[in-house]
């Protein structure tokens, strides 16, 4: 089943092409990364893909209709959408923080309905903030607030999940559990769509793996490869082992090693 599909999808802004005929298709049950230098378009895509930026050109389909057939409203029924550096002004408790990812499916009156609440405590305790429910959300440190901004997206348990570079700031710890955490939460049936920069939690987590390189797609592989990753990003990679023992060692302009992950079942 196609959950979502960009075809021949295309941005241009002020003259100049962000994203250029790009075209795929995801499914229910798939955490899809997407990866590509700075500059190359991730943003956009996911701006694109969560109905808040209208493509020049192309089109997307959300199911069986085209995405800009949806109201607002009911797309913030079906998909969330974290964006990239999100900021918050007012001193609300990170409850009612995590709160406003449930307002398309709240009742007109009346208080929180049981099932919303419960709902929010599974979203703290997901994240690790379960002792910071009643805290100010603006008190919180900056990897504090990313994951209390993270359970606002996924408090409603949407069908679509769309997240934009979601472990900005987080220390390895959480970095990892939110990796795993994006992977579970795939795993259940969801579509969850990320964009990320860390090469080692990509090769960990995802089950799918979109380069852009310029404002196209370059790669749509279920892992990263030596030839994806210097094609994306200049640098030379070794791959070794297989499935389960599978490893990635990116190498330094001096061929040493730099880096080597694992990617675990």
């Amino acid at each position: 089943m196609i959950l979502i599909a960009a075809e021949n999808v295309s941005v241009k802004r002020g003259g100049r092409t962000i994203l250029k005929d790009v075209s795929f298709q995801a499914y229910a049950g798939e955490f899809v990364a997407v990866l590509g230098p700075n500059g190359a378009g991730k943003s956009t895509l996911l701006k694109v893909l969560a109905g808040l930026l209208k493509p020049s050109s192309g089109q997307v389909m959300l199911g069986p209709k085209k995405l800009s057939s949806y109201s607002l409203r009911q797309l913030a029924a079906q998909r969330a959408y974290l964006p990239q550096n999100p900021h918050l002004e007012w001193p609300i408790s990170v409850e009612r923080l995590v709160a406003l990812g449930l307002t398309p499916r709240l009742p007109a009156t009346g208080g929180l309905p049981e099932r919303m609440t419960l709902a929010v405590t599974k979203a703290l305790g997901q994240c690790d903030l379960s002792d910071k429910r009643a805290q100010a959300a603006t008190t919180l440190s900056g990897g504090e607030f990313a994951r209390a901004m993270l359970a606002r997206a996924i408090v409603s348990d949407p069908g679509l999940l769309i997240v934009d570079e979601p472990i900005t700031g987080l220390d390895p710890k959480h970095a990892m559990q939110s990796m795993q955490l994006l992977s579970d939460i795939a795993r259940s049936g969801t579509l969850v769509i990320a964009s990320l920069h860390d090469l080692t939690l990509a090769a960990r987590y995802p089950s799918r793996v979109i380069v852009l390189v310029d404002g196209s797609v370059a790669g749509d592989s279920d892992l990263l490869t030596e030839e994806l990753v210097h094609r994306a990003f200049g640098v030379k990679v070794l791959v070794t082992g297989q499935g389960d023992s599978r490893a990635l060692t990116i190498l330094s302009t001096s061929e040493k090693s730099a880096l080597s992950v694992e990617k675990p079942a």
